[in-house]
């Protein structure tokens, strides 16, 4: 496929949500999402760490995967202060760095375990023990502070570090590949921002003799003692390019096919570009929840087979899983220009990744689950209900830095393009590399609400390319009150004219609410369906109903009705009335026995489903029974 490499402003004030979803969660991501992470990675030792005053016998010891942690805060430290600058969290940011560049060893090294734990053990064991995985998160958290506050204090330092890897790693030096990736995009964002060579051969190194043989985990385990692993846990059964379909621990295999895909781009590699394009298509067609969430066992966190997507405490579905395909999904968008990739970020963005944080911005979920009853299942991380922080939080740190740089997934450029990816309340500036300026407002309220108005704030002759979703089946574009579309979504609409300020677009996009069916060879939801809103997914919640969610049936002939958001949930977001019945308990304890179900007449309110449980503790569900399953 032609490579077209439309880009994403650095620039993050290039867009500024004015109202809506994403402002909303943006908002309450600098008010308390950044600072509640923040303490929590001061009181649990994170900061400290690169003190190296750890010694054996105190608390607080210093984890392999700590350093990531830290790195990611950062990072989403730095976008709060392009946002919205703020001295004191500036000071606050500057003493962070400071920190963590005097870490750093004289030959370039920097990791706290390694360095203050078990100096002897520095990258000898590269698949369990997470070096070049903390490497690659404080190199993106070094990007971001250089490209969004224009501070190079840490970017020379992890330079320096990249540099030592560069002597360190590659042909003709220490063979290796990172257990977990990241250190592949990581390499690649920092090669964009440098111009450095090294850096992108490293990552092309990295991606490359990942898989080849001789296997290096397997050399790695026979001289020391590691960890059990098996080759597709790791992306390790066969070379990169060579992969064409989603294998493993799911978080691992977006981050590599993150940085596969910035490979291929700066390099023109087609073959590693299909490789990914596969790797996708398997994701999407086959192992990808409704909602975007990956990995359907929570065991080793990681993709299993074709179509085995289960619903409840058996799943995985990790916050970062979803994060992970957001940036998989961006890349190749921007790569190809196929529409497909932003349906995907879309869906994942609206669900998958945002129900992953709670309205109050300080309370997580791990594991997304789709279908929760506490009556009869026990979950696999203790509870389904968000908490404040995990043992291993890379979720809580990861929507630290998301949260406050969203505005990249809302549009791309090319030389005198601007392509709309999402239509969400957005005010847009952005200069052209001949000096043209794009400026628009979009208004409307989407996702919520598919009338969407976009307003031009200064004269400019470009090209405008609106997007239209695939699961539109009606959209209408006007401009000026002419109508210039209206048809089938599923692509992208180029409109090419000298725009004139006041000049205005309406978008509409029919959104009724629908019942989704699954493919039959997912067992799991033999006899059930979902219900959408545009790339808004819906649940169910036991709250207000009567009786449980499980028991719910719904009637498919009877379309939902658009009802008001229910008390304690934002006021834009609709919610669907659902027309159907309750099965009533079974009179017997026999465990089987002949009868037919009592069933009375039930309406259910549902909700999006990135908005559940916040309102308290609750049973849910999805995947809905319907009435002909009751027969």
């Amino acid at each position: 496929m032609p490579l077209v490499k439309y880009s994403t402003p650095t620039d993050l004030k290039e867009a500024r949500f004015t109202g809506g979803l994403l402002a909303r969660r943006q908002q309450i991501a600098l008010d308390t999402t950044i600072p509640a992470t923040m303490a929590k990675t001061i009181e649990t030792g994170r900061l400290d760490a690169f003190r190296l005053t750890w010694r054996p016998g105190q608390p607080k010891k210093p984890h392999v995967f700590w350093d990531s942690d830290t790195a990611k805060v950062l990072e989403g430290m730095a976008g709060a202060l392009a946002l919205r600058p703020d001295p004191a969290l500036e000071a606050e940011y500057d003493r962070w760095v400071d920190l963590i560049v005097s870490a750093q060893q004289p030959d370039g090294y920097l990791n706290t375990h390694f360095t203050a734990v078990e100096p002897e053990k520095r990258f000898a064991n590269l698949h369990d023990w997470h070096e070049l995985y903390c490497c690659g998160h404080l190199i993106e958290a070094a990007v971001a502070g250089y490209t969004l506050l224009g501070k190079r204090k840490l970017l020379d330092c992890l330079c320096r570090y990249a540099d030592y890897l560069v002597s360190y790693f590659g042909p003709g030096k220490h063979r290796g590949w990172p257990g977990h990736e990241e250190i592949e995009l990581a390499l690649m964002k920092l090669y964009r921002v440098t111009g450095k060579e090294q850096y992108l051969e490293l990552a092309q190194y990295f991606v490359n003799d990942r898989g080849t043989e001789p296997h290096f985990f397997i050399e790695e385990e026979q001289t020391q003692a590691g960890g059990s692993w098996h080759c597709t846990q790791n992306q390790t059964h066969a070379p990169v390019r060579r992969q064409f379909t989603a294998e493993g621990h799911a978080v691992r295999a977006m981050y590599l096919f993150a940085g596969a895909a910035d490979v291929a781009g700066a390099t023109d590699d087609q073959e590693l570009l299909q490789a990914c394009e596969a790797v996708f298509e398997n994701v999407r067609t086959r192992r990808m929840y409704i909602t975007g969430g990956l990995g359907s066992c929570f065991a080793g966190e990681r993709f299993t087979t074709d179509y085995d997507l289960s619903n409840g405490a058996m799943m995985y579905a990790e916050s970062c899983a979803s994060i992970a395909l957001v940036f998989f999904c961006q890349r190749m968008l921007n790569l190809t220009g196929e529409e497909k990739y932003a349906d995907v970020l879309e869906r994942t963005l609206f669900n998958g990744v945002l129900a992953g944080i709670s309205l109050s911005g300080d309370r997580f979920f791990y594991t997304n689950y789709l279908e929760v009853d506490e009556n009869l299942c026990c979950y696999n991380d203790g509870s389904p209900v968000r908490k404040e922080w995990f043992d291993c939080s890379c979720c809580p740190t990861n929507f630290a830095r998301f949260l406050t740089q969203m505005q990249q997934y809302v549009f791309s450029v090319g030389d005198t393009e601007l392509r709309l990816h999402l239509p969400v309340d957005v005010e847009i500036r952005h200069q052209f590399a001949n000096g043209m300026v794009a400026r628009l407002a979009v208004t409307g309220g989407y996702p919520y609400h598919g009338k969407v108005s976009i307003a031009v704030l200064e004269d400019g002759e470009y090209t405008l390319s609106l997007r239209l979703p695939g699961w539109c089946r009606n959209a209408v574009v006007e401009v000026n009150g002419e109508r210039v579309y209206a048809g089938a979504g599923g692509k992208y609409l180029p409109l090419t004219r000298k725009w004139s300020k006041g000049d205005c677009l309406t978008l509409g996009l029919e959104m009724p609410g629908e019942f989704i069916r699954c493919n039959s060879k997912v067992t799991t939801n033999a006899g059930r369906v979902a219900v959408m809103r545009g790339p808004v997914v819906y649940c169910v919640e036991s709250r207000g109903l009567s009786g449980e969610v499980r028991n719910f049936l719904v009637d498919t002939d009877r379309p939902p009705e658009l009802a008001p958001a229910p008390e304690g949930l934002p006021s834009d977001a609709p919610a669907l009335r659902l027309f159907g019945q309750l099965e009533q308990p079974d009179e017997t304890e026999e465990l089987y026995f002949v009868g037919r179900p009592r069933c009375a007449p039930c309406t259910a309110l549902a909700i999006p489903y990135a908005l559940w449980n916040n309102c308290g503790p609750t049973n849910m569900a999805v995947w809905l029974r319907t009435t002909g399953a009751s027969a």
